[in-house]
Formats: C-alpha cells, sequence, structure tokens
C-alpha cells in the first residue's frame, strides 16, 4: 500500500494552472471584502444585508485560501528542501496583513450596530459574531494591526520555518547510517535498551549542532508574543491564550490542580516499569517509551488499516467508512524520510470536504494508536464539512477530544483479544501515552510558562533553556524518572514551542485526554445511544465556548470532580499494570 499522500484533489502540481488562478481568485475577494469594508462599513445602513454579504464572502475566501495554503504547507511538511512550496506559503501570508485589518475593520463596525437582527445566515453565526465582540477590546488601529500583521511574515513566521528547516535536516549518525531526527526518535521503541540508550544519546549529542540557531528561534517568537500582548492589552501569554482557546481560567485551574493531585499515581507507574527494566533510581528518559510485555508483533500499513477501520466500526459505520476511505484513498503520509518534519498532525481541508495525515510509521502499536489519534481528528473536521468555515473553526482543546477518543477505542478493543503479556504491553502503551499527555504536558506548561516570564527581561541562552527544561521535568516527573538521565533538550525538538498563534500548546492535550476520557466512560455506559450525541457534540465544537460544549454533554468544565473523575480512570489502569 501506498505510504504517501495524494495532493491531487487540491491541485496537481505547483504547474496547475488552478492553483495560480485560485491565488488570483483569493486575491479578488480579498479586495471586494476590503472595498466592502471602506465603503459599506461607513455606515451602518443596511446592517443585515453587509453583514450577511460579508459572512458568506468570509466563508468562500476562507476555503480558497485554506486549499491553497494547505497544499504548498502540506508539500512543505513532507520535503522541508521544496522551495516551490514555501513561495506559495510566502504569497499567501503576504495576504494575511489586508485580512487582519478586513477583520478588524468588520469586528469595530459589529460594535457600533446595537441590535443585530439574528436571522438566515447571520443567525448561523451567532457565536462567531459575539466572539469577535468579546474580543474587541483587544483590537489596535488598522495602521497597528496592519504593521504586526506584516511584520510576522519576517518574523515568528519566518523564525517557526527555519526551525522546521533545521530539525528535519539534522542527520544523525547512529550504527554506521545517517538518520533524520524523526527516525532517532523513534527508536526510543525499540525492542532493545542499549538501542534506545546509544540512540538517545545520539541525539542527545546532534542537539549542539542546532542548539544555537533553536534558541534564536524560540526567543524570537516568544518575544514577539510578549510585545503584541503588551500592545493589545492582555494580562500575560496564557490569557490570550485562553481567550484563543474559548477557555476560562476556572476550568484550566480545576484541572491543572487535579492533575498534580494524580501525579503520584503516574510515579507508582514510571518506578513499577523502571524496576522491570532493571532500574533503580526511576526511569531514566531513554527507556520511557520501552515497549513492555513479551508482545512483538509489528504492524505492517495494512494491517494497521484493517485493525483501526474494524474496530473503529465497532463504534459506528461513519467513523470506519472515514478510516477507511482516509487508507485507500492516500490521504496518509507515512512513510520516513529525510526532509520530512517529525511528528504526527492531520489536516482539514474544509474546502474540500477531506483531511490529510501526516505521521512517522515504523510498524509499532504505538504508530497504530497515533494513526488512529490523527484519524480522530479527521473525523472531527468530517462532521464539520457541511459546516460553514466560521462554524468549524474549533479552540485546541477540544481539538484533541476526537483524537484521543478514537486512540482509546483502538487500544481497548486491542486489549480485548490480548493474552496475559500482550494485555502487559498494550496497558503500559496506554499508560505511557497518559503520562506523556498529562505529566510530560504539565513539564511543558511550567517550562514555558518560566520561558514567557524570563523572555520578558531578556532572551535566553541555550543553557539557560536546558537548565529550565531539566527542572521542569524533575518537579513534574519528581522520582519516576531517574533525575541524572533527562531530556535537557524537549524545547528544541518539539514544534509546539514555535508557533506565535499557538503559545501553550501543551495543556490542550491533556484536556482532550480527559474529556475524552470521560466521554468514553458515558460511551461504555450508553452503548449505541450515545454515539448520535458524541457526533452532535463534535459539531458544536465550532459553535460554542467551552463550557457551552461541555454543558451538552452534561459536564461543567469548572468542577474539579469532572477532572478526578477522569483521572481515576487512568489509576486503575495503573494499577492493573502495577498487579499484572
Amino acid at each position: 500500500m501506498d505510504m504517501l499522500w495524494n495532493l491531487d484533489k487540491l491541485y496537481k502540481s505547483f504547474e496547475d494552472p488552478g492553483l495560480e488562478a485560485d491565488i488570483a481568485k483569493a486575491a479578488g475577494m480579498t479586495g471586494e471584502l476590503g472595498n466592502l469594508c471602506e465603503v459599506g462599513f461607513a455606515d451602518t445602513g443596511n446592517a443585515y444585508e453587509k453583514l450577511a454579504d460579508f459572512i458568506e464572502k468570509s466563508n468562500l475566501l476562507s476555503d480558497l485560501i485554506g486549499n491553497v495554503y494547505s497544499f504548498a504547507s502540506l508539500t512543505y511538511a513532507v520535503d522541508t528542501s521544496n522551495m516551490k512550496a514555501l513561495g506559495i506559503i510566502e504569497r499567501v501570508e503576504k495576504m494575511l496583513p489586508q485580512l487582519a485589518v478586513i477583520e478588524v475593520q468588520f469586528t469595530r463596525w459589529l460594535t457600533r450596530l446595537g441590535d443585530i437582527d439574528y436571522k438566515g445566515i447571520v443567525g448561523e453565526h451567532r457565536f462567531a459574531i459575539g466572539e469577535r465582540l468579546r474580543n474587541a477590546r483587544y483590537m489596535l488601529d488598522d495602521k497597528c494591526e496592519m504593521i504586526i500583521a506584516t511584520m510576522k511574515n519576517t518574523g515568528s513566521s519566518a523564525w517557526g520555518k527555519l526551525q522546521d528547516t533545521v530539525t528535519s535536516s539534522l542527520s544523525i549518525e547512529f550504527d554506521r547510517k545517517m538518520l533524520p531526527l524523526p527516525a532517532i526518535r523513534n527508536l526510543a521503541e525499540d525492542q532493545s535498551q542499549d538501542v534506545r540508550k546509544r540512540a538517545f544519546e545520539a541525539e542527545l549529542a546532534a542537539y549542539p549542532r542546532i542548539e544555537k540557531s533553536s534558541a534564536a528561534c524560540l526567543n524570537a517568537i516568544k518575544g514577539e508574543v510578549i510585545s503584541e500582548c503588551e500592545m493589545r492589552g492582555y494580562e500575560s501569554p496564557l490569557e490570550m491564550t485562553l481567550l484563543n482557546s474559548r477557555m476560562d481560567r476556572e476550568t484550566l485551574d480545576a484541572m491543572l490542580s487535579a492533575m498534580i493531585e494524580y501525579l503520584p499515581e503516574f510515579r507508582k507507574y514510571m518506578k513499577r516499569k523502571a524496576s522491570m527494566l532493571g532500574h533503580e533510581k526511576g526511569l531514566p528518559f531513554y527507556d520511557m517509551a520501552a515497549p513492555m510485555g513479551e508482545s512483538r508483533k509489528e504492524y505492517g500499513f495494512e494491517d494497521a488499516r484493517d485493525f483501526i477501520v474494524a474496530n473503529f466500526s465497532t463504534f459506528s459505520m461513519e467513523l470506519g467508512q472515514y478510516a477507511l476511505t482516509a487508507f485507500n484513498e492516500n490521504w496518509i503520509d507515512a512513510k520516513m524520510r529525510k526532509g520530512k518534519i517529525g511528528g504526527a498532525f492531520c489536516a482539514n481541508l474544509h474546502g474540500i470536504k477531506e483531511s490529510r495525515i501526516m505521521s512517522n510509521f515504523s510498524g509499532t502499536f504505538g504508530d497504530v494508536t497515533t494513526l488512529a489519534h490523527e484519524l480522530g481528528h479527521g473525523f472531527h473536521g468530517h462532521v464539520l464539512k457541511d459546516a460553514t468555515a466560521l462554524n468549524s473553526e474549533y479552540p485546541m482543546p477540544l481539538a484533541e477530544t476526537a483524537s484521543i477518543f478514537c486512540e482509546t477505542i483502538v487500544t481497548n478493543a486491542a486489549l480485548k483479544t490480548a493474552g496475559a503479556e500482550e494485555t502487559i504491553a498494550i496497558v503500559e502503551n496506554s499508560l505511557q501515552g497518559a503520562t506523556a499527555v498529562i505529566v510530560d504536558i504539565l513539564s511543558r506548561y511550567i517550562f514555558e510558562t518560566e520561558l514567557f516570564e524570563r523572555r520578558k527581561e531578556s532572551s535566553l541562552s541555550p543553557e539557560q533553556l536546558k537548565d529550565m527544561m531539566i527542572r521542569a521535568q524533575k518537579e513534574a516527573y519528581g522520582d519516576g524518572l531517574d533525575n541524572d538521565i533527562l531530556h535537557p533538550y524537549m524545547w528544541a525538538c518539539k514544534p509546539h514551542y514555535y508557533g506565535a498563534g499557538s503559545n501553550f500548546y501543551n495543556f490542550p492535550y491533556a484536556f482532550g485526554l480527559l474529556f475524552a476520557k470521560g466521554l468514553y466512560a458515558r460511551y461504555i455506559e450508553e452503548g449505541d445511544a450515545f454515539v448520535p450525541k458524541y457526533t452532535a457534540l463534535l459539531y458544536e465544537t465550532g459553535r460554542n465556548d467551552i463550557r457551552g460544549v461541555l454543558r451538552t454533554a452534561g459536564v461543567d468544565s469548572g468542577d474539579i470532580g469532572f477532572w478526578r473523575g477522569s483521572l481515576e480512570l487512568i489509576k486503575k489502569d495503573i494499577e492493573l499494570f502495577l498487579k499484572l
């Protein structure tokens, strides 16, 4: 089976005349919206007609630009040396300053309307309109908005691209072969402890070659974020992130407090795993992802497809059919190769009602669950494919709900047919993932909190960044890890830190895990009756804030009891592992 995605539904190539035609069309539509803002929004007469026209054109333009940008960015993700892709990305980015000003002019006009007639297409976008009105206080004047948006193209966006290039082109010698960084990091799951240890050492030994450039990228991006927050009047980057995430501080604090309460349980798991692997001082970092149990099953890409599709179908035929289509229609790029960025992601292509998924597949069960995770993102987009572009935009915390729910389906399915040793492997793999999402995510949150505080004063050296990361890991992991063998470069290898528009892209994973666990418990209790409720909840994610979405599931997000309940489910898995 082909492990490379096909982007022909977007464009055949960079020479496809449709690509240039769409770029020209997008530029023309941008001009139309700009004219509507300059002329039509000069007064509030015929407000409903103008508002409906703006919404309709905005939805069309969003899909159009999304098609162009996605084609280029997806191409670039698997080949960071592709200059044609980079060129298209930069051409799209040049449109963004004008679009940012249009958005500001539109929002400013909304504040002058008074009562809005919420009917028809305007009524369908009540939440999107209300969100803009709520965020109006953080807007600057048109000139400042244009300057900020323009400078990002040669500022944070350029620094982020540099970091992608630096990490994706880092080749590391291992066993007489030159391997890309993602391949080296994947060896953390190798069956051999010797291989895991040597790969970890080779990885750490390679980072000094890029640490200064990575630190420069990180300092530039976070410095820009701090400056923009101060200009707009946000209390902090965290406040800006919470508002963009449609999340309130009470919800975040309740979730983090529950996570901290349960850290001792995760440390029990880590210490037991360490003991099983022959370590006396907790897990060394290189053995965190070590496979456990005697299951030696390796998955081919077709095996992964069959397993995922079969088990997704037990939840709903719609979910199973979506996954089958993704595999069979070449929506997935899973082959590791030089120039391809690390990790995995899903891009929902609303304009063509499809998705594309990137992973670095090596055949482990962890790779299977990663595919299930990303397919969950894709299914979320599938549920929203007939919503308008504006109503299909959901915040980061809710973005992880469907992905982790699907990951849970696959993991639980594997447990049903597993023998004793295989059960150990599967339960441990699940706990390994939960530990990454709860404990490691907490360490990253601690690190990024300190990073923003210290970056206010000055740029940070690689040595300072490494020291901060080590301290954050010690605080979160405690004696669960061998404190002499930690990973000081997690700030360099994780792309989440390098997006100026996605700060604190760590706690959303914890939110997604714990919310999905709670939802899965509801599914076990209610059976098939839960399926339409789940789909309806996913559809609501583009049209409500987090508290509102959770209320549709009967959950109060500010209640620490809910988060404790989800963590109790993980605690039961830990107790099972300790007994096995």
